[in-house]
C-alpha cells in the first residue's frame, strides 16, 4: 500500500491530463509533479486517494532528452504553465496523446488524431489577461489553490498587462487600496482584466467589491501614462460572494469600453465580458480548419450555437447563405450585431439565449440547418442540446472543444443520436500549458456528401 513520503524510484509512462507525469506502482496509478515521459526519477508520494497517488520529482535519475531549462522563475509555483520544462514538440505530442485517449478511451472511437497544429510563436501570445488581486499580490493562482502569487511579468502575457499591473500595484499602495479577501467578503479590489489587440491598444477594466474606487482620476491618469496605447478604462461592479469574476454593473472611468481587432481578415468590436479567442493567429488557424470542415459550398443554413461576439458566425458568412449565431451574453450578441454590420455581412442574425433552449426553439419552429457549429465552454453540450441537434437533423456537425474528455463523451452521444465522428484536428491555442482546442467533423449516418 502506497503511504504519504514514501519514497519510489518510478519510469515514467505517459502524460496526464494536467501535464503530469505518469507511473505505476504495484498497479497503482501515480501523477507525478516534474516529470517527463521516458525518464527514470526517484518520487516522494505527497498524497493518496483510493485508485490514484500524487507525487514529487526528488531527482532524476534518467533525464528525457525533451527536458529543459524552465525559463519562467513561478514555473511549479504558479498554475499557468504546466510544459515549460519540456520541449515545445513534446507537448505537442503529449497534446496530442491527450485528445486520442479521451476520444477512444471515453467516445469509443477508433481512429488515430494527426498532429497537433503547433503555434509559430510560444511566448507572449495572449491578447487577454485576468489578474486576481490579493494582499500585497497580483498575479496568479498557484497549482490547485487560491493562493495568489505575485507575478510581476508573464511569459504568456503582453508586455502592456505587466505595465498596466505595475501602476495599478503603485496606486493601491499609494491610496491603501485593500484588496478583495474570498474568506470574508471584505476589501475592494478583486481581479485586473487587461485586453488587447493586435495593433497592441489595450481596453482596462478593474473589477471591484463596490460602486466606486478611491482617487479614480489618478489611477486613470498612472494607467495612461504607463500604457499610451490604451483606448479605455472600466470599472466592473462585482459584489457577490462568488468565484465568478465578472459581475453585471460596469462604468467606464475613461474613454471607450470596447475594442476592435482583426481576425480572419474580419473586423470584431468586442466588449469585456464578450468571447474571443486568447490566440489570434492560433485561432485563424482554428476557425479556418473549422470552415473547411464544414464543408460548404454557398447554398447552406449554418446554426452556430456559443457563437460569443461572432467570429465563427462571420468566418462561416464567407461561404454560406444564411448564419444564425446564438449567445447567452448579451453584451457579446450586441457585439456580434455590429460586428456583421460594420463586415458589411447582411445574411447573418444573431439571437440571446441558452444554447439547448434555443436549439429546442429552432426545432420546433421548423429550422432545419444543413450545418450546426459548436463551441461550447469547458463542460461541453447538455443533453437538451444534444438532442435538439439530432433532432433538426444536419447533415454534418462541426465541434469546436477547449476539453478532450468533455468532448468525448458527447461525440459518444452523438453517436447514439445518428452522427460519427469523421475527422479531428487539435489545435494548440495555449502553448507551454495544459490546454488545447480540438475541431471535429461529424456527419449524419446515410447522409449523400458532396463535399
Amino acid at each position: 500500500m502506497l503511504a504519504k513520503n514514501q519514497r519510489h524510484t518510478v519510469t515514467i509512462t505517459g502524460w496526464s491530463a494536467e501535464g503530469l507525469g505518469v507511473a505505476r506502482i504495484g498497479g497503482q496509478v501515480v501523477f507525478v509533479h516534474d516529470a517527463l515521459r521516458g525518464e527514470v526519477c526517484d518520487i516522494q508520494i505527497l498524497k493518496v486517494q483510493k485508485h490514484i497517488a500524487y507525487a514529487k520529482t526528488v531527482q532524476v535519475v534518467t533525464p528525457s532528452p525533451a527536458r529543459i531549462q524552465p525559463d519562467c522563475p513561478h514555473f511549479g509555483r504558479c498554475g499557468g504553465c504546466q510544459f515549460r520544462h519540456a520541449t515545445y514538440e513534446e507537448e505537442l505530442e503529449a497534446k496530442r496523446q491527450r485528445v486520442e485517449d479521451c476520444l477512444c478511451r471515453i467516445g469509443g472511437w477508433g481512429g488515430t488524431v494527426p498532429g497537433v497544429y503547433g503555434a509559430k510563436n510560444t511566448e507572449r501570445y495572449r491578447n487577454k489577461v485576468q489578474f486576481p488581486i490579493a494582499p500585497d499580490a497580483i498575479g496568479f493562482y498557484a497549482g490547485r489553490s487560491h493562493q495568489v502569487l505575485d507575478v510581476p511579468d508573464c511569459r504568456l502575457q503582453g508586455p502592456g498587462a505587466a505595465q498596466i499591473r505595475a501602476a495599478v500595484k503603485d496606486w493601491m499602495e499609494t491610496y491603501r487600496v485593500p484588496a478583495y479577501d474570498e474568506a470574508t467578503g471584505t476589501g475592494l479590489l478583486r481581479h485586473l482584466y487587461v485586453r488587447s489587440n493586435c495593433k497592441g491598444e489595450s481596453l482596462c477594466c478593474l473589477v471591484a467589491n463596490g460602486e466606486a474606487l478611491p482617487q479614480e482620476a489618478d489611477l486613470v491618469q498612472r494607467i495612461r501614462q504607463v500604457c499610451p496605447e490604451i483606448v479605455g478604462i472600466v470599472l466592473n461592479v462585482n459584489t457577490a460572494r462568488t468565484n465568478v469574476i465578472l459581475g453585471l454593473g460596469y462604468r467606464t472611468l475613461w474613454g471607450q469600453n470596447w475594442l476592435e481587432d482583426t481576425l480572419c481578415g474580419l473586423n470584431f468590436r468586442l466588449s469585456v465580458p464578450s468571447f474571443y479567442q486568447v490566440n489570434a493567429p492560433q485561432a485563424e488557424v482554428l476557425y479556418n480548419v473549422a470552415l473547411d470542415f464544414a464543408g460548404l459550398t454557398g447554398e447552406e443554413t449554418v446554426l452556430d450555437l456559443y457563437c460569443g461576439v461572432g467570429t465563427i458566425s462571420l468566418v462561416m458568412a464567407k461561404r454560406a447563405k444564411r448564419v444564425i449565431g446564438v449567445e447567452i451574453v448579451p453584451a457579446a450578441v450586441t457585439d456580434a450585431e455590429e460586428n456583421a454590420r460594420c463586415n458589411g455581412v447582411s445574411h447573418a442574425q444573431f439571437w440571446y439565449g441558452d444554447a439547448g433552449s434555443a436549439a429546442s426553439r429552432f426545432c420546433q419552429e421548423g429550422l432545419r440547418p444543413d450545418v450546426v457549429v459548436v463551441d461550447p465552454p469547458r463542460k461541453g453540450l447538455s443533453p437538451q442540446t444534444i438532442e435538439a441537434i439530432a433532432a433538426m437533423a444536419p447533415d454534418r456537425m462541426v465541434y469546436v472543444s477547449c476539453d478532450p474528455g468533455t468532448l468525448a463523451r458527447d461525440v459518444k452521444a452523438l453517436g447514439t443520436a445518428g452522427y460519427q465522428l469523421e475527422q479531428v484536428q487539435p489545435v494548440d491555442m495555449f502553448p507551454r500549458t495544459k490546454h488545447v482546442e480540438t475541431v471535429c467533423r461529424l456527419s449524419k449516418l446515410n447522409a449523400e456528401h458532396h463535399y
